[in-house]
């Protein structure tokens, strides 16, 4: 599964994988970044298929989207 995101200014971003249960199953970023555009591939190779929530948050901003895993 690959993610997609920009930053419009230097920032601390979070990028974590949720379960159903709000359990976190993994972090994938946890660093300041400069602005630019970005690309996260998470190997789930190791997750069963479902329903997963991901959220990305920033020092000014999060989102939070749930996503299906299928293998």
């Amino acid at each position: 599964n690959t993610t997609y995101f920009e930053l419009p200014i230097t920032n601390y971003v979070e990028l974590s994988i949720y379960n159903l249960l709000g359990q976190k199953i993994e972090r994938l970023v946890s660093a300041t970044q400069p602005a630019g555009k970005y690309t996260v591939k998470w190997d789930a190779s190791h997750i069963a298929s479902g329903i997963y929530i991901y959220r990305i948050k920033t020092d000014h901003w999060q989102d939070v989207k749930k996503m299906i895993l299928l293998k």
